[in-house]
Order: structure tokens, then sequence, then C-alpha cells
């Protein structure tokens, strides 16, 4: 049973109506207004548990939960809409003669997603995925004939039950997204303020930056003997370090720290200390944190590769720092799980290589630390060393220590390699590649290709230049991209089983405190944070572990390969190993 929810034309009013999975009515539409659309979607999802179809969860959902209501499923059809269109799998349907995108509101909708550090590129596994549709709702016939539409692409696709399996996840995630962000991470002001002030020192007037930063600016400045420096000004800052004798290329800290001068330590402080100012600081305080939450928008397929991004706030990168103002209410812990090793794992299941399969288990068949597995059947023991021979692998090192090893992972296990090998070298023809479930790299462009027939030997050389780039890209899609499904599935799987649980009872006298449910609160590619009732911790913490091996299962089936989770149960997010 499908519940569509949409627009009326030019009204404000919103439509519901429940359709049988043939597309066929159920129930005559009803309409509501915006203020009566809560209780109707309570109702609804009492008495059917129906799947909503909408637009997109972000643009319903938050509504919802703000009057204290959830849905169980959806399908979210900008979501869907964006991988079937670019989808390898769906090729031959004919959803992409038949698809209408809906007229954008405003043209950075068209750009992409700008903002929270995510380029519109298309060259690179960070970039936003291509913009599909925009900001506005749609009318109930559009839903309807959108939803019939992918289900029909779906239908006659390669592959329908693994792309039907990636579109519900998606979906799951964007329900997980907006319940996230209502929920936000507990947030401890008083805290951050004091972790601000040992760093940073006391709080500064606007525009003006902190003593510690102004001390080390001074020192910065004598050091470079250069009074008037603006350390903050690329252009200033490369001049002074080049009348100083420090011939740098760039202001990267990494190249910085070549170089031996009294000027390196001071300005590397600088910069450590100006990044906690400027992302992280009072005003990131007054901004993102609200009646003792963090509240981040977090965008669903964000980066092309199915990671996900945020939009304001950087819940994405929570720097060591401030983690310590991340502290669980009273009665309740923090449950923070993350994948082990979850790329080389997820590689050696693409692969099906049975030998990398077995590095990460014991003679007893009981989970190990893969790097360590790798590392004692040919690198000497040396973790670090099979760390950097794999990781080299997947993301095409040729130089450096990771290239030169490379060639010994190659060796051991030339099914893992030989996958990621031919999907670079489908990449520098030009070709697309997909993920597990079937999430395809977007194509390439007609300039791309007219480069490559290119004569002249200049532009022949950056077109092959060009070429290893995308083959660079294309060989980490593959495995990045199926690992950013792993995660979802086993997000919306430990949604669905959270959803399940009774809530906890108040466990200290009368007090609410330690009552109420468990929640999500976090999700970072291969790590989620659970804020849990105490009384519930030893069952969610159980749940975790469950829905790991229920996400593996979903995608491969019954496979000779587990993706192990490490769980932390603490009370400041800082503790979490």
């Amino acid at each position: 049973m499908y519940a569509l929810l949409a627009i009326a034309p030019d009204s404000p009013t919103v439509v519901v109506q429940l359709r049988h999975d043939d597309g066929t009515p159920a129930a005559p539409a009803r309409a509501v207004s915006r203020t009566g659309l809560g209780e109707l979607v309570r109702n609804i999802e009492h008495e059917h548990r129906p799947r909503w179809v909408w637009d997109r969860a972000a643009h319903w959902y938050p509504e919802l939960l703000a009057a204290n209501v959830r849905v169980e499923k959806c399908h979210d059809l900008t979501l869907c809409q964006n991988i079937l269109l670019h989808s390898e799998f769906a090729a031959t349907s004919d959803y992409h003669r038949q698809f209408t995108p809906v007229p954008p509101e405003n043209e950075s909708l068209q750009r992409g997603i700008s903002r929270g550090g995510i380029n519109t590129g298309q060259e690179s596994l960070f970039d936003a995925p291509p913009a599909i549709a925009a900001h506005r709702a749609w009318d109930l016939d559009t839903v309807a004939k959108e939803l019939g539409a992918q289900k029909a692409a779906i239908h006659s696709s390669t592959s329908p039950s693994r792309l039907t399996l990636l579109l519900s996840a998606e979906s799951a995630g964007a329900l997980v997204a907006a319940e996230m962000q209502y929920e936000g991470i507990p947030w401890r002001e008083d805290l951050h303020r004091r972790l601000l002030h040992e760093l940073l020192g006391p709080e500064p007037s606007i525009h003006t930056h902190p003593e510690k930063m102004e001390a080390l600016a001074g020192e910065l400045r004598t050091a470079l003997n250069a009074p008037s420096l603006n350390p903050d000004s690329p252009q200033e800052l490369m001049r002074a370090l080049h009348r100083a004798g420090i011939d740098a290329k760039s202001t990267r800290s990494w190249e910085l720290m070549e170089f031996k001068h009294p000027a390196i330590e001071s300005l590397l402080a600088y910069r450590k200390l100006s990044r906690l100012f400027t992302t992280n600081g009072w005003n990131w305080l007054e901004q993102w944190v609200h009646d003792g939450r963090f509240h981040s928008e977090y965008v669903v397929g964000g980066v092309v590769s199915g990671r996900w991004a945020s939009r304001g706030g950087g819940a994405m990168q929570i720097p060591a720092q401030i983690r310590g103002a991340a502290v669980a209410d009273p009665g309740y812990s923090l449950i923070v799980a993350d994948a082990a090793q979850l790329e080389p794992r997820v590689l050696a299941a693409l692969a099906q290589d049975t030998a990398m399969a077995a590095a990460g288990q014991d003679d007893a068949g009981n989970n190990k630390d893969l790097y360590a597995g790798i590392a004692a059947q040919g690198f000497g023991g040396d973790r670090s060393m099979a760390k950097i021979a794999l990781l080299g692998a997947i993301y095409g090192a040729t130089s450096g220590e990771s290239g030169r090893l490379v060639p010994q992972l190659a060796r051991m296990y030339p099914r893992a390699l030989d996958f990621v090998e031919r999907a670079a070298r489908a990449g520098e023809r030009g070709e697309r590649v997909s993920t597990y479930l079937g999430r395809s790299t977007p194509p390439t462009t007609t300039e791309w290709h007219d480069s490559q027939r290119s004569d002249s030997a200049q532009e022949q050389r950056r077109a092959e230049s060009a070429a290893r780039s995308r083959g660079r890209f294309t060989r980490n899609f593959v495995v990045q991209g199926t690992a950013a499904e792993w995660a979802c599935c086993w997000l919306a799987e430990l949604r669905r089983r959270l959803r399940s649980l009774p809530a906890a009872s108040p466990t200290v006298g009368d007090s609410p405190a330690g009552g109420g449910a468990p929640a999500l609160v976090f999700f970072l590619h291969d790590e989620v944070m659970v804020h849990c009732p105490d009384a519930l911790v030893e069952e969610v913490t159980q749940i975790v572990h469950e829905s790991s091996r229920a996400a593996t299962e979903l995608i491969f089936g019954k496979i000779p390969l587990e993706f192990p989770v490490n769980v932390s149960v603490v009370q400041c997010y800082a503790d979490a190993k």
C-alpha cells in the first residue's frame, strides 16, 4: 500500500491518496490544510502502515516530526530519480525518455549543493551529484506519474532486486536524516565554551581574534620579520614565507612541515586554532546548538559516490577538540559504533576474493583485524605496512610507500586487485562503472571525449592526465559507493529495529531521567551514534551488531565474510574509541 502526498495546484492545500501496489486508487484523494496534515498522516500511518511517496522527505518529514508524527517507510522520488537517471542497470529502460524535471525555483539548486564542503565537479568522490529536481512540492498527478515511471524502470532493469534495495535504503536514509536533525546530538554548551576558553582564550569581541591566536600571530610576524602580516591572507603569507627563504609552493600544512624554520611551528599552531575558531567557535555554538542539542542538516546522497554530506554545522567533520561537549543526558549513554575496515572488506566481497576474506577471520572463523591478517600473510606482521598497501590499491597509489607495496598485495590477492584495476581501466576509457546495487558514475562529457582524440602533443598529455584521474575516481567509486550502500542498509536496519523497542521506564525515582526511547543522533560514513536510556544499552548494543550482519546479508547474501562493528558505550563522545 502506498500513500501519495502532494500539494494541490495553486493552493496551500495538501492532498493525500492511498493507492494499491499496482497504482490504482484504494480510496479517494483527501485534501487537508497544512495545519491538519500531521493528524491525517498519523491516522493513516496507524491504520495502514503505507509507504509514503513524496517528492522529497526533506520537504515534508521535518514538518511531521515537529507535529510528533513519525512514519515507518517512504519512497523519496527525487533521491530515487537521481539514482535511476544515471544507473547503468536501468540504461535500457524508457525512464530517461519519459523523465520530465520540475523547473527549479533557484539557480543554486541547478548547480548542486555548494555548502558544507561539497563542490559541483564530477571527477571527485567528494563532489555533489548533478542536481535533478528543485525545492518545489509536486502535485498529485506528478507524484503518481513519477512513481509509476520509476517502478517500470526498476522492473525493466538488469537487476530489479538490487535496485529495489538501493532505492529503499536511500529512502530510509532520508527518514533517518530528518529524524537525526530533529533529535540532535546531545551538546553541553557550557562544556563547549569551557573548551574554547582553554584552547583559544576568552571569547573575543566582534571582528577580533581570540588572544591565543593573536599571540601566535605575533610570534609568526616576528619569526618572518613581517610586522604587518595578516596570517589569514594566503597571498600575504606566501610573500612573507618566500622573503624568509621558505620556498613553499603552497600554504598546505603537509608541505609546510617539510621546512625547518622557526616560523613553521607557530604557523601550524595558528592555523589549527584558526580552523577551530572559524568552524566550531562561539558563532557556531550560537547558530547550531539549541536546547542542549546540536542540530545539523544532513544531505542524503550528497556526494557522487552515495555518501552523505551536511548543509551547515559541519556534522560530517566534528573535530576531536570539541567532542568533549557531546555528552549524554542523565540516565542515558552514547552508543558509538563504527564498521571495522569497511572499504577493504567491501572490496573482498565485490571481488569474491576468498584469500582476502580469510585474512579477516581466525582459524575458528571469528572476525579479526583485516589489516593484521593481511600483514601476517605477506608483510612480516607489519599492520601499518599492510594498511598502506591496501588503501594504496583502493585509491590508485603509484608512487611513494603505497606504490612500492601494491605489487606485493597484487601477488597475494589477484582477484581483489584485478577488480579495482578493471574499474580504473574502464574509467580511463571514459566508460561508466557501478556500485554493487546499481549507483553509477555520471557520464563523461563530450568535451572529455574530444580531448582524448586530440593530435596536439600538449593536449594529449593533458588528456592522458585526465584519463588517469578519472581512472583513480572510478577505481575507488565502486568500493566507496558500495561501502556507502552497506552503511545505509545498516542504518536503515538499525532504525527499523530500534523502532520496535518499547520505551524505557524512568530509572531515577519519579524523574524522567533515563526514560524514553533510544534515538539515532549521528551518522558519519561508517559510524553511528545512538542516544540510549541506560536500561536499554545492552539490548541496543546487540541490535547494532545484529543490524550490521543483516545489512551484509541483504546486499551480498550469505558469504564467508562479515562486516564487524566496534562499539563503545560512553557518556562523552570524546571517550569513544
